[in-house]
């Protein structure tokens, strides 16, 4: 075992102590080897006691301090070497005190708030050279992400949920705040030109289609001799007059805008309003979407999308990385500015804690068994020896002296007691 400065310094002073506590034991022996020498008499016979019982109490706890960690003098005496002899079962109480006693959840939660995890997670969001690992890192997740999207069986699934979350309950509302923003804007009118100017580029591209079929009608309906004779001027007066009703829908305003406009906010309010109005829309929705023309288009879409995305993931400056960096600097001014956010994450974090705090406490427990369990016999006995080692040899001294005054004291009684006695 390779000692560190702390092992080394550690064995360093349980050598001094032992040295200190032994030298006491056997100053005590010398004391009363020699009170045997010294002329008889009351302080003799005193001195001779309760170094006696100096020498006996210092023997007695060296035993016992011995005993934890090896067998005194080499000799297997039973329930001697206790600490090497029941290092699993130590190991399994060590480990129960610790999962139980100290790591609990009153002192995890202390440890928590101590440490204030939100300002640490915003220092650490605030800064971009700290979180520019973070932002690779969930770009490069990206392509994998998406590429279990495209997974038949996460397909299959994806193609069931869509529908019903764009046609559930909340679409027509949802439908309804759209359509506010695009009328406070004006934008449904440009929408409305577009489409107006779709219907003349396709009516005078088929103006002729368009004639044809009108005659035809007009034959249908007037006979052949009305057909011939006024087919062609009905079709081209009734083409003329779609064109011109189409012209005067101009950017500036018409009946026909006006009566758009009024249509378009009715429909709003009546989404806002009408949970019938705003089912039917949730439903029309839905059946668009659950539709196998228009599944097929968005997977093409979402094809495209995909193929473009893993792309830009892949450049270290692409907009992907760029946007997970924004997004998580975002967040953490959000840490910095919202103190409710912070108590959020706070209470996200000791939830959390105290959800895995139990499974924690039994796998703390079993790894500190295990590690215990594991060491050899003269590991454990050096680690715990170099760790409290220093404070049983102040035992050692302290019985040493401890039976020094006791048995001073003690043969004083007596003698006081009854007169001139042995001890």
């Amino acid at each position: 075992m390779i000692d560190s400065p702390q092992d080394h310094a550690a064995r360093r002073a349980l050598s001094q102590h032992r040295a200190f506590a032994t030298g006491l034991l056997a100053l005590m022996g010398a004391l009363a080897l020699a009170s045997y020498a010294l002329p008889p008499g009351y302080v003799t016979d005193l001195l001779r006691a309760a170094a006696k019982a100096g020498f006996i109490g210092g023997i007695a706890d060296w035993f016992a301090v011995t005993a934890l960690f090896r067998h005194p003098l080499g000799i297997p005496i039973p329930h001697t070497a206790i600490i090497p002899a029941q290092k699993a079962r130590l190991g399994r109480a060590l480990g129960r005190f610790v999962a139980n006693h100290v790591v609990t959840g009153a002192e995890v939660s202390g440890v928590l708030h101590r440490l204030d995890v939100p300002r640490i997670l915003h220092r650490f969001l605030a800064d971009p050279v700290a979180t520019a690992p973070s932002a690779h890192a969930l770009a490069a997740m990206l392509p994998r992400l998406l590429s279990s999207v495209q997974d038949g069986r996460a397909r299959r699934v994806v193609a069931r949920i869509i529908p019903r979350i764009l046609g559930g309950p909340g679409a027509g509302a949802a439908v309804a705040r759209a359509l506010h923003g695009l009328v406070e804007g004006g934008r449904h009118q440009e929408v409305l030109g577009f489409v107006i100017g779709q219907i003349k580029t396709l009516m005078a591209g088929r103006e002729e289609a368009l004639r044809a079929t009108i005659e035809e009608r007009v034959r249908e309906q007037g006979g052949r001799l009305v057909g011939w004779a006024l087919g062609a001027t009905i079709a081209k007066r009734v083409l003329t007059t779609l064109n011109a009703e189409l012209d005067r829908i101009g950017p500036d305003g018409s009946e026909l805008r006006a009566a758009f406009d009024e249509w378009v906010r009715r429909e709003i309010t009546r989404m806002e309003q009408d949970p019938a109005r705003a089912a039917e829309i949730g439903l029309a929705i839905r059946r668009v979407v659950a539709h196998d023309t228009v599944q097929a288009w968005l997977w093409d879409v979402w094809s495209r999308l995909r193929l473009a995305l893993e792309a830009d993931a892949a450049r270290p400056s692409g907009h992907t990385v760029a946007f997970f960096s924004g997004a998580l600097a975002n967040l953490g001014a959000l840490l910095e500015n919202d103190p409710a956010a912070r108590a959020g994450v706070g209470r996200a974090v000791e939830g959390l804690v105290a959800t895995l705090l139990p499974s924690a406490q039994a796998q703390l427990s079993d790894f500190i068994a295990g590690v215990v369990g594991g060491w050899d016999a003269s590991t454990i006995t050096e680690r715990l020896e170099l760790s409290v080692g220093k404070d049983l040899q102040y035992v050692r001294v302290n019985g040493t002296l401890v039976g020094f005054l006791v048995g001073g004291l003690v043969y004083a009684a007596l003698r006081a007691i009854f007169g001139d006695t042995g001890f």
